[in-house]
């Protein structure tokens, strides 16, 4: 959605104001359909019968009136039955004059003269599919000034083609000033509109003088004398502080740069709000992510789950110790103006913004306790207590310009509530922000140690198939001499170093992270790192979907883990609104000891081998479809014993049959004799020989079987490696001994029954959703890590039995839905009932192989395991 563009869209509307489409043209400017529209003026939709009333199920209640009293009425519309029945989104009564609104779902009013609508244009967002949680975070204002940047910045390159390193610094230093001017003349810094006014009324429209009239101009914002200039700019305040110090190359421009340049000083910038505008304009910079313009930032929500535990409870905590004991407060107002936030990976500074409001909020609370105690009343945090390293120059850039601008925003804040104010000009220091690789660089030097430091922030995610060369290195660096580090997410690096920097000082650190690091073999090869630096996990939110509202926002599973030397005060584990406090919180988040599941090459319990399924590397010249089956028997009957159904995951689930061709060593010479058989058997010795792999082109020499064959011809269970996040269970099956199970999924050859008891349970799923690695969001089941690793007790023939009568009870119900596939049987939101009483009792009765009781939850049931795990591991090596 172009705010701007709709904003444009009620802005003609009002000012062609038809009274008899007015309804539908406002419908329009929100981007709904036209032929809908069409049809609700023919009244198809329009569920009314009265003239001059229009009732759209679920969008809106219109109505024109110029008799009654207007408030009166909307009052009454809101209670009638006869409309709320149809659930409008939006009640609307008018004269024409005056319009009233109100949205049924948040209960926002709107009461504005009808000319003054498009002020108020967000109010009716949620008719362009923008809900009021959403702009609430994604600020219309910062959207839009976004999109007039972004469209100036394409404007500025098309004239100056930016072509080495530091004409890109130039034009980023350039802009950052003019969004401080934008900033300044709507805050206070200037005076109203001053910097928009100078400029329109000292340049030509051409925009030939204006690179000129820059140079000039951001000079004597760097001068405290300047008596030797005009009067209109002798009239700007002395700035300073590093913002307008330096000579840097001013763009030239346009008659259109110009233009968009005036059109932005226009704009409301007092209420942009610096933590996300920063992100937001640097969506503008970085073209690819224009699209997404609010994707790139990390939603305060999601920043104040960070910060409150790492620092932020503490702090109010001492707070309301403190009560109005005034050597206490003085004393918390002293670590307040101390203690540094560092975030390095900071991007445009969210974190970093965030933190400083959150500071200044607690030094106010402090100060008003304090009042009428004989103190002069000024802020003491400086920008100078916050740092951080960013790699992308604008970025960085942009994030002590943030800081600035949120350093004036809390300047009012504090006038506001003790009518005095510190200085904004001169500017200070924009806070320790340096450019460079986090990876690479000492962080104590850009950081130094001492006092209390708050380590923080969202770095960079990648899995090891999306990392860059440069990146690669940098995680062989940071793991220097340590083992299998290759398969770590980029974001351990920081994990590793942050742990590394806060040994022996008064440091924390928290980072928003992917669950991968927690969860599969990352989890055993990176936390023992981490807890050798004596380090510990002291709070921890447990995985949770991503909750920024941009549109096209991917669905990532993330996590926030804090950490802190050894120390005895209370841990933390968060599970969306439920919070507790518990003993240990090991590398999988849960409360248990700090051990991590490692691969195993056998299982550690009592059950049979499971084994990876066949893999054919055959270029799919061993594949048949049921076509290519049909006619293989038809003309060569005698052939069918070559031939065998094969399965995979997709295939399972979804009951879809495939086919192969299968062929023992001492069967070859017979197979060749078919034509058909030994063209296939042909092409796959060429597909192998054109590999670069050494083991592929070696699997030539016997180009008639699979390359990785591990077929038993004995009747088997089938366990999908990959199975959708969503089902409760993943859906496992018996197959015949006719059947070759592919390498998509896993084989238990001549499986007993009650193991499909054990496999397919709610405490073993419980398991494997802790320590199986993900793709994307699915389950990425591994014999080596979720059933060789699975601890359960031995269980007598008795107990056997009593499984396998549940298993039967499980197939039975499966079978009482012929028409349906796994797929759709194990859909959370469809499956049957039968089949989902019949799972929970065989939950019950493998739990009881445990402890006579059930488990009351998921967390329960882990928190056993985990102790089994660590007792059955101690056995073993006893």
């Amino acid at each position: 959605m172009n705010i701007e563009k709709l904003e444009e869209n009620v802005q003609m509307l009002v000012a062609n104001l038809v009274e008899e489409t007015f309804i539908y043209d406002l419908l329009l400017a929100y981007n709904q359909p036209k032929a809908s529209i069409t049809r609700l003026q023919k009244g198809d939709y329009n569920l009314s019968k009265n003239p001059g009333e229009i009732i759209w199920k679920k969008k809106l209640f219109f109505k024109k009136e110029t008799d009654s009293d207007l408030h009166d009425l909307i009052d009454r519309l809101k209670k009638d039955p006869g409309i709320t029945k149809h659930h409008p989104r939006f009640i609307i009564v008018t004269d024409f004059k005056t319009l009233l609104s109100v949205d049924t779902k948040t209960e926002d009013t709107l009461d504005v003269p009808i000319m003054d609508l498009s002020k108020f244009y967000d109010f009716f967002l949620p008719w362009s599919g923008m809900e009021k949680s959403q702009f609430q975070s994604e600020n219309p204002a910062d959207i839009k000034a976004a999109e007039r940047m972004g469209k100036l910045y394409d404007l500025i390159l098309e004239d100056n083609p930016t072509e080495n390193e530091r004409d890109r610094h130039s034009l980023n230093i350039f802009l950052s000033r003019l969004l401080f001017c934008f900033f300044a003349e709507d805050t206070g810094i200037f005076a109203d509109d001053q910097f928009t006014n100078a400029l329109a009324s000292h340049t030509g429209q051409d925009g030939r003088d204006l690179q000129t009239y820059f140079q000039k101009f951001f000079k004597v914002l760097n001068l405290p004398e300047r008596s030797d200039y005009p009067k209109f700019l002798q009239d700007f305040p002395y700035v300073n502080g590093g913002l307008f110090a330096d000579d840097y190359p001013v763009p030239t421009f346009s008659t259109k740069s110009r233009k968009i340049i005036i059109e932005c000083g226009a704009l409301n910038w007092k209420a942009i709000n610096p933590d996300i505008f920063g992100s937001m304009i640097q969506a503008v910079v970085h073209n690819d992510q224009r699209s997404g313009l609010g994707m790139h930032y990390t939603s305060v929500v999601n920043i104040m789950k960070v910060i409150e535990p790492l620092f932020l409870n503490d702090l109010y905590s001492d707070l309301e110790r403190a009560g109005d004991n005034k050597k206490k407060l003085l004393k918390l107002l002293d670590r307040l103006c101390h203690l540094r936030i560092f975030d390095p990976a900071c991007g445009s500074g969210n974190f970093l913004i965030i933190a400083y409001k959150e500071l200044c909020k607690i030094e106010i609370e402090i100060f008003k306790q304090l009042e009428g105690k004989q103190l002069t009343l000024f802020s003491n945090i400086k920008l100078t207590q916050f740092y951080g390293i960013e790699l992308d120059d604008f970025a960085h850039e942009t994030a002590k310009l943030s800081l600035w601008l949120a350093e004036h925003q809390m300047n009012l804040a504090f006038k506001e509530v003790f009518g005095q104010i510190r200085p904004t000009l001169p500017l200070k220091d924009g806070g320790n922000i340096v450019c460079g690789n986090a990876t690479r660089l000492n962080w104590e030097e850009v950081c130094p140690k001492g006092n209390e430091i708050y380590i923080l922030g969202n770095p960079p995610y990648l899995g090891y198939s999306l990392q860059s060369k440069e990146q690669k290195e940098d995680l062989s660096k940071v793991f220097l001499n340590m083992k299998k580090y290759k398969v770590l997410d980029y974001i351990a690096c920081w994990f590793f170093l942050a742990a590394r920097y806060i040994q022996k000082s008064k440091a924390q650190f928290a980072f928003v992270s992917t669950n991968s690091i927690c969860q599969g073999e990352q989890a055993a090869i990176l936390w023992p790192y981490l807890f050798n630096l004596k380090c510990e996990i002291n709070f921890a939110h447990q995985s949770f979907k991503w909750t920024n509202n941009a549109k096209g926002n991917a669905g990532v599973i993330c996590i926030i883990v804090g950490m802190r030397n050894l120390n005895t005060n209370p841990k933390l584990i968060f599970n969306g609104a439920i919070c507790r406090n518990v003993k240990n919180i090991n590398p999988y988040l849960k409360n248990a000891k700090n051990i991590t599941i490692s691969k195993r090459h056998s299982p550690l319990s009592s059950i049979p081998e499971m084994l990876r399924g066949n893999g054919a590397v055959d270029g799919g010249h061993l594949s048949l479809t049921a076509l290519e089956y049909n006619n293989l028997l038809e003309n060569k009957p005698e052939a069918g014993c070559f031939l065998k159904k094969m399965m995979g995951s997709a295939e399972f689930i979804n009951d879809k049959l495939r086919y192969c061709l299968w062929i023992e060593n001492d069967d070859l010479t017979e197979a060749q004799s078919f034509t058909e058989i030994r063209s296939r058997i042909e092409k796959v010795k060429l597909f192998r020989l054109n590999s670069k792999k050494k083991a592929t082109i070696k699997n030539a020499l016997t180009s008639h079987r699979f390359a990785e064959a591990r077929y038993s011809q004995q009747n088997s269970i089938i366990i999908p490696r990959v199975s959708s996040e969503r089902r409760h269970y993943i859906p496992i099956g018996f197959l015949k001994s006719d059947t070759i199970i592919l390498d998509s999924a896993f084989a238990i050859y001549d499986p007993p029954l009650y193991i499909f008891a054990i496999i397919s349970s709610r405490i073993h799923m419980a398991w494997v959703r802790t320590v199986a690695g993900r793709l994307k969001t699915d389950y990425r089941y591994s014999s080596a890590l979720c059933y060789n690793t699975f601890p359960f007790p031995k269980i007598t023939e008795a107990v056997k039995t009593r499984l396998e009568d549940h298993v039967f009870k499980v197939l039975d119900e499966r079978e009482q839905h012929p028409e349906k596939t796994l797929a759709q049987l194990y859909d959370p939101d469809k499956m049957p009932d039968g089949l989902r009483q019949a799972h929970h009792e065989m939950d019950l009765a493998v739990e009881s192989c445990y402890r006579s009781h059930p488990f009351k939850s998921d967390e329960e049931r882990l928190e056993f395991l985990f102790k089994l795990y660590e007792e059955m591991i101690e056995a073993e090596k006893s």
